[in-house]
């Protein structure tokens, strides 16, 4: 029973990934080790990252219960360097935008997975009692696939030189939904009150309202060129 829960969230988290890197043509590519530089990048990116906010942004000394609206929204605008990293590896790489978008997305989102989700899936999956915690978190994993790849998309739409002006206060809105998601989640949690599968289903409408406005953004703007 412990293998076989085990085995179902591994599918559940591992296998969106494969399925996606196989259907969209990366393999065609030989896109394999730019995926894997692109991980290499997210690693740097997120060391960067946690140097950065244990020099400026020391642990909250509040009282318990009390929400540090300020200093997470500042530890959140910390995430502006995951564009900057996006935007760094499809620069690096030559080709159409859905291929730059596509090798971005799925390094960084597979770097994530394999460096927040592999361990406590393989040491908490696999114990005795059944938690659906680990279901959850690897229904997460696909939430983060999912917005990746819609980062990755505004991102190479922000950086565009020929990008209309009707579409430039759009894709900032989106960018700013990409790094500031997280903050607005963990605000609504705290207002709210909100149990783990709301939480879960609140992250999913979020980014999947954000993936379709990108998607949308995306089509018309390669479109119309």
């Amino acid at each position: 029973m412990t293998l076989f829960h085990f085995g179902n969230c591994f599918a559940l988290a591992y296998f969106p990934y494969f399925i996606t890197y196989k259907c969209s043509g990366l393999s065609e590519y030989n896109a394999f080790w730019r995926c894997v530089q692109a991980g290499a990048t997210y690693l740097f990116v997120q060391l960067c990252k946690m140097l950065f906010l244990a020099t400026f942004f020391p642990t909250w000394e509040g009282g318990a219960g009390v929400y540090d609206f300020v200093g997470e929204f500042m530890k959140s605008t910390v995430d502006l360097a995951d564009l900057l990293g996006l935007h760094l590896v499809m620069s690096r790489n030559a080709g159409k935008g859905e291929y730059k978008i596509m090798v971005a997305a799925m390094g960084w989102a597979t770097a994530e997975l394999v460096m927040s989700r592999f361990l406590p899936l393989w040491v908490g999956a696999r114990g005795i009692e059944f938690d659906w915690k680990y279901i959850q978190m690897s229904f997460d994993s696909n939430i983060s696939l999912v917005h990746y790849i819609a980062m990755a998309a505004v991102v190479w739409m922000f950086t565009r030189y020929d990008l209309p002006k009707s579409f430039r206060l759009p894709v900032t809105v989106l960018l700013a939904l990409c790094v500031y998601k997280a903050f607005l989640i963990e605000l609504f949690v705290h207002i709210f009150m909100l149990g783990s599968w709301t939480v879960l289903l609140v992250k999913a409408v979020l980014t999947g309202a954000i993936s379709l406005c990108s998607l949308f953004l995306f089509v018309t703007l390669v479109h119309s060129n």
